[in-house]
């Protein structure tokens, strides 16, 4: 038995020790989860490309301008006569039936600046509204992100106070048992106790080394998922440098708060949509645009001896597409109203999810009064217990069972804590963020 307990010391140490372990405070935790949660970065990227989108519509009030350079070698009559124009070559020799249905080949090299302005364009204004409330949405969605990090960084710190609550635990059960095993052996050779009995003590000094191998390995686990919220690759042993205790007793409020981040974005999505029926609406009217060209001809390669420019505005308006446009038009209405739908009915199920979460919160209030004093009535019955044990006075199976019961009233005390301080930082994460 006791090369047993030798050799699981030594697993023991090889499992928290195998790896450096690294005292973290949850303010480390959530700094390193801030700038290199890969969460937060995906968010991050999502917030980007709709603010791309929104610089897309730029072009409805800036110029778009474009230059180009193009090269042709032809005998087309048309062509022809049309190139030598442009290069402001023509004679009157040119105009010789001859020459003109048969020309020779000529070569024009042309220099051209396009400039186009949107003037009137009320459709485009509403999509570029809509695209701004997408970017608001997005930045919105990934502030709500950051702050479900942070709620998740509680969960998971809390997870690695109580994995090792758990070690310490089950350490001191182990040395009580231990202690209660080396008393019913020295009972044995005096003659008190049977066989049977110190046999059921070694059972139990087993169990509790199982427990406790399984408790050490959950310090890994907690350790490991903290190091994936932290995007740390090197899975060090962590260990937080204060305990597990009761935090988050003041009260809230009992109503979801409109500036939560993600009731926020919703809203902001829905006045996309609404923005995205108008500029369909507004899809109807009429478009004015400007445009001017420059251009320089020459036979020659990047010269240019002939130019000239070209202005102008256009007034567009598509009077029919078939239905496309009274269907897309009934489209965008439908998501607009769908969108304010869906807004209601999540605010509906945010407040009934947050007074489900405040009824748990006041049961684990509850439940924690409760698991206090089970741990203070198990502790005094074990102390008494293993006193009359030791005078010979106390069965074995009793005191197993009130030494068992302790470790589980802790156990419990302690999950009960986690259970407490989760619960109200999932209100707080409900009630406004």
């Amino acid at each position: 038995m006791k090369n047993f307990h030798l050799l699981f010391m030594m697993l023991l140490g090889s499992l928290l020790y195998a790896q450096d372990t690294l005292l973290i405070t949850k303010a480390m935790v959530l700094e390193q989860v801030e700038s290199q949660n890969l969460k937060i970065q995906i968010s991050k990227q999502q917030q980007r490309s709709a603010r791309g989108q929104y610089r897309q519509t730029n072009a409805l009030l800036l110029p778009s301008i474009s230059v180009s350079h193009t090269g042709i070698a032809t005998t087309n009559p048309l062509m022809a006569f049309g190139a030598r124009l442009n290069q402001q070559i023509v004679t009157a020799a040119d105009f010789n039936p001859t020459l003109l249905n048969d020309p020779d080949q000529i070569e024009d090299y042309a220099t051209r600046i396009e400039v186009k302005q949107p003037l009137f364009n009320l459709d485009g204004i509403s999509k570029r509204k809509a695209a701004k409330a997408q970017w608001e949405a997005a930045t919105l969605s990934s502030d709500r992100t950051r702050e479900y990090m942070v709620l998740e960084v509680e969960q998971a710190y809390m997870q690695l106070q109580l994995a090792y609550k758990a070690v310490e635990v089950l350490e001191k059960a182990r040395e009580t048992a231990e202690e209660n095993l080396k008393q019913a052996r020295n009972q044995y050779q005096q003659g008190i106790l049977q066989k049977s009995d110190v046999l059921a003590v070694e059972v139990r000094v087993v169990e509790i080394t199982n427990q406790l191998q399984s408790a050490v390995s959950n310090i890994e686990n907690a350790s490991n998922y903290v190091s994936v919220l932290m995007n740390d690759n090197s899975f060090p042993i962590l260990k937080p440098t204060k305990d597990l205790s009761v935090s988050g007793t003041e009260d809230m409020t009992n109503q979801v708060s409109e500036s939560r981040k993600d009731i926020q974005a919703m809203a902001a999505a829905s006045r996309a949509y609404k923005e995205q029926y108008q500029a369909d609406k507004m899809n109807f009217l009429p478009r004015l645009n400007a445009f001017g060209i420059y251009e320089m001809h020459d036979d020659q390669v990047f010269r240019g001896a002939a130019n000239g420019y070209l202005i102008g505005a256009e007034l567009k308006w598509d009077i029919l597409e078939g239905t496309k446009r009274f269907g897309k038009t009934q489209e965008s209405k439908a998501n607009y109203d769908k969108s304010r739908l869906e807004l209601a009915e999540y605010i509906a199920n945010s407040q009934v999810e947050l007074k489900k979460a405040r009824r748990m919160l006041q049961d684990a209030k509850s439940s924690l009064e409760l698991t206090t004093l089970a741990l203070e009535q198990s502790r005094e019955a074990l102390r008494i217990r293993t006193n009359r044990f030791k005078q010979g006075l106390e069965k074995t199976s009793d005191l197993l069972a009130a030494e068992a019961q302790y470790a589980q009233k802790e156990l419990e005390y302690y999950t009960t804590i986690f259970q407490h301080n989760y619960t109200w930082a999932y209100v707080q994460f409900l009630s406004r963020g």
